[in-house]
């Protein structure tokens, strides 16, 4: 195996970044749940205004991960901070490393830009994934939930617009 590069994701990694988007909602038990597609991701990266950026690991010439991730903002620090939407390593790849060298690039991006938040989510049952964030200083924010609208609840809480 040669040296793992992570670099800025590229118009021509689209199509391997969604097939581990599909591969993460599958190990996440969500398979029926995710409906990306190449277009979709292509113009959220690299549209005209685009909200969505990510980085790729890639060992051999091959993408075998990815991190996908947009600002958000801190109303009480100020300022900016990186939302990971999705870290996700191939599992003939996982324990190389390469999900932390990922969250290193996205810390030293959160460093250069000024950013003083990266944060995520993390399914109560993934207790490897809990474990590692653990292991480099994450903390879980237990007295925080995620509350979600979609489909018919969003579509009926617009319609009172």
């Amino acid at each position: 195996m040669s040296d793992p590069r992570i670099r800025r994701v590229s118009e021509s990694d689209v199509d391997a970044v969604v097939g581990l988007v599909h591969e993460l909602a599958d190990y996440e038990r969500a398979p029926d749940e995710c409906h990306l597609t190449a277009q979709q991701l292509h113009t959220a990266l690299f549209g005209e205004a685009p909200a969505l950026f990510g980085h790729v690991a890639e060992v051999d010439g091959k993408v075998v991960g990815c991190a996908l991730w947009f600002l958000n903002f801190s109303t009480w620090r100020g300022v900016h901070g990186i939302y990971l939407e999705d870290l996700y390593v191939s599992p003939s790849q996982r324990g190389s490393g390469l999900g932390k060298a990922l969250l290193v690039e996205l810390a030293a991006e959160c460093a250069q830009r000024g950013l003083q938040r990266l944060e995520w989510s993390v399914l109560d049952w993934n207790e490897p994934a809990i474990g590692f964030y653990k292991s480099i200083g994450a903390v879980p924010m237990d007295e925080w939930t995620v509350y979600r609208l979609t489909d018919t609840a969003l579509a009926d809480l617009a319609s009172e617009a």
